[in-house]
């Protein structure tokens, strides 16, 4: 077999991991994988529970999941002793309750399944109900927003049996993964699970009035579907150790772009590379195995960049999935001498990565509220719950926004490679003719049909035409029966875009319900309800190009909200409309509102902290001595010339000189100016003042510094540039 770059992968890499490295390609491209078979192996199923459970344990618990009943203490006792026993038939020595608190990763404490010895000295191993349903981690050490003192360490984990048990295989062994919530001892959420069950709840009651106005009397349950799409980046782990930006905050505080990029477009669904496909081939298995219904993958746009799909499921097993995706990514990739880079902008110049969250509503038998059907003007349902998206969107588009935001975002958002700032909907030309035809004339006759699809090739079938192309520029798309929700940051947790898809459209719901639930004339209030809010909020429809500066115009004309950066999208947090909006759905209080508030300012401010403090460290202790390395031997280059020949022309290493001296100038200033308002920033109350000073002052003397260095990049002997370049990273992979 031959490998790309041998000789430099095996230096790169080191013998032992190059071995490694071999063997799995090897093994991977010999082995026989039965998805069938091995899908789902390492979870506590239904498949699992049917099997392993007494009947009625098993008929109770399914209760519990499918009609949120409370669960039994002894039904939980009985469940326990039979996930352990499974657990532990499966190499597993330990279990923990897996939560997801405010840090956006993922948290776990192991326990062993052991107990204390008895006086023989024999261990039992023991797992009870107590045990699975509740656990009592420290909360003292999680974000929490004000909502917790120091001193206030208690906090609960709650099993979510709605989310299977699962087993993580990894270096610490096997160990029970118990999905469960995260909440404070006096009640309030600390997680991102808890918020997102209540918004389910929510739009499950509020949906289903809908249904019902409609005479479906067989839905019992309706469950928010979510299949987000996920990038990420690749690069060679060594090279990656080398570059102290990536290692502390995840993006590339310098670099120059190299002489090619991504303009070409020959990276995007090209041929997959056999390092990269013996990677995706092990984190396909990994997912399978936790049932994950990892479905799609290929090369994004970007060189090094990649993208992995799921298949939808329930809107909260989705995000855990989602969350299982990213760490697994990671950690398959160390094994391959990879380092996987989930930041939203870890090269400038590049294309960033995102993470497009495709939500529906469905019905427990299998009926899809958002399908248009052949002629979506006739489909009354679906145009009353099309009319509630577009109002609830329209009017809470400020948190639909908020929702997306985190550091990482603002260097991708509306900029030219991802959806505007600005939130608009894109229906296509067959729903916004139907609109329009409500709007003009108060009825829509006819729907758009796609018609044949001429190839004009004799071998090739005529194929079936859309009746509404794509648009990639809108930041929330209607794509066939679902929305696509593009603004989505690749680092995020999906939990808090679809919380909020999740409430603001059970309020539009709630509203539409609560009058034609009093109608007395039923088909005559629906179809005056759809024409009013269609007309009222029209505003938010644009199916046109979100790139352009005209759009920019347009919207301010039509008075929807720009909100450019992350600072400015956490007000809309806790302004009296959000508040009004989650207290009543019960998805959020006041106080958990503002404590998320306050963690977001807070991270935000931290998080430029560290990039700020990373590069006075990388350009004070590398770029400024390997400059100053480089102009030495320059300067006594042109000496040694003069000496041995006084007549030579040394012009072009004395230019060179001036603009090396010149720009390494530049950098010692910026630098000095940097450590200045660093410091200032740090003297700053703490919450959204700190956050503000960090974006007006802070960024732009980070941005002022590496200005200069990257132009230095460009001129100075590659042997003496401290760290691998862009085009080290993202093509030699």
């Amino acid at each position: 077999m031959v490998y790309f770059n041998y000789r430099q992968r095996r230096s790169l890499i080191g013998e032992g991991a190059f071995s490694t490295y071999s063997e799995r390609m090897e093994k991977s491209m010999g082995e026989i994988v039965n998805v069938a078979e091995i899908f789902g192996e390492n979870v506590f199923n239904d498949a699992v529970m049917r099997e392993r459970l007494p009947k009625s344990v098993y008929k109770k618990l399914k209760k519990t999941i499918v009609e949120g009943k409370e669960l039994e203490a002894g039904i939980a006792d009985s469940v326990a002793q039979a996930m352990k026993e499974w657990a532990v038939e499966r190499g597993a020595t330990h279990y923990t309750h897996w939560f997801q608190p405010l840090t956006g990763v993922t948290a776990e404490k192991h326990d062993s399944f052991i107990s204390a010895p008895d006086a023989s000295g024999k261990i039992m191993l023991e797992f009870s109900g107590k045990e699975l349903v509740k656990g009592e981690p420290d909360a003292s050490s999680f974000p929490s927003g004000g909502l917790r003192a120091t001193f206030e360490a208690r906090g609960y984990t709650a099993w979510d049996c709605t989310s299977p048990a699962f087993l993580k295989e990894d270096a610490t062994g096997v160990t029970l993964c118990i999905p469960t919530a995260f909440c404070s001892y006096t009640g309030e959420a600390l997680d991102k699970k808890t918020p997102l069950l209540r918004s389910m709840q929510a739009i499950d009651q509020q949906a289903l009035r809908i249904l019902r106005l409609f005479g479906n009397t067989t839905s019992k349950k309706v469950t928010p579907s979510v299949g987000p799409e996920q990038e990420y980046f690749l690069v060679d782990r060594a090279k990656y150790l080398q570059r102290k930006d990536l290692i502390y905050t995840g993006r590339t505080l310098f670099g120059a772009m190299p002489p090619k990029g991504q303009e070409m477009d020959d990276h995007y669904f090209g041929t997959i590379r056999e390092r990269i496909g013996a990677y995706m081939n092990e984190v396909n298995k990994e997912l399978w195995k936790l049932g994950v219904s990892a479905k799609t993958q290929h090369n994004e746009v970007a060189p090094a960049q990649h993208e992995l799909a799921v298949i939808y499921s329930e809107a909260n097993l989705a995000v855990d999935h989602n969350q299982m995706v990213m760490e697994t990514l990671k950690k398959v990739a160390g094994r391959h001498g990879l380092t996987c880079l989930l930041h939203e902008k870890p090269f400038a110049g590049v294309n960033g990565s995102g993470k497009h969250n495709n939500w529906s509503i469905t019905t427990d038998d299998g009926i899809n509220m958002l399908n248009p059907g052949e002629t979506p003007h006739e489909n009354i349902q679906f145009l009353l719950v099309l009319a509630c998206i577009l109002k609830a969107v329209d009017i809470h588009a400020d948190l639909l926004r908020q929702s997306a935001a985190d550091v990482g975002n603002d260097h991708r958002l509306g900029a030219n490679e991802a959806p505007p700032a600005i939130i608009s909907i894109f229906l296509g030309e067959q729903l916004e003719d139907v609109i329009d035809q409500l709007c003009s004339t108060g009825e829509a006759t006819h729907s758009k049909q796609g018609g044949k699809l001429m190839t004009g090739v004799a071998t090739l079938p005529d194929l079936d035409k859309d009746a509404t192309d794509r648009n990639r520029t809108s930041p929330f798309a209607f794509t066939g029966n679902k929305f696509e929700f593009r603004m989505v940051g690749s680092t995020d947790s999906i939990s808090s875009p679809n919380v909020v898809l999740n409430t603001i459209v059970a309020e539009a719901f709630k509203e539409a319900a609560d009058e034609l639930e009093k109608a007395e004339d039923f088909e005559l209030a629906v179809h005056d309800m759809i024409k009013e809010m269609l007309a009222a909020h029209k505003r938010i429809i644009f199916n046109g190009n979100g790139y352009s500066d005209a759009w920019v115009e347009e919207a301010e004309k039509r008075g929807l909200p720009n909100i450019k950066s992350m600072v400015d999208a956490i007000p809309s947090l806790t302004t009296h409309k959000a508040v009004k909006l989650f207290e009543e759905f019960g998805v959020f209080t006041r106080a958990e509102l503002e404590s998320r508030a306050e963690i977001e300012y807070e991270t935000y401010a931290k998080a430029i902290n560290i990039e700020a403090r990373t590069m006075i460290d990388m350009a004070g202790k590398q770029f400024i001595p390997a400059v100053i390395k480089y102009t030495t031997q320059l300067a006594q280059s042109i000496n040694a010339v003069k000496a041995a020949c006084p007549a030579a022309d040394v012009s072009v290493q004395a230019e060179l000189l001036t603009e090396c001296s010149d720009l390494l100038s530049e950098t010692r200033l910026a630098l000095s100016s940097l450590m200045e308002i660093d410091e200032e920033a740090g003297k700053q109350e703490e919450g959204r003042a700190q956050a503000v000073f960090c974006h007006s002052k802070v960024i732009p003397a980070m941005e002022a510094l590496r200005a200069p260095i990257d132009k230095l990049e460009m001129v100075v002997d590659k042997e003496f540039w401290p760290m691998p370049s862009y085009g080290d990273l993202i093509f030699e992979v």
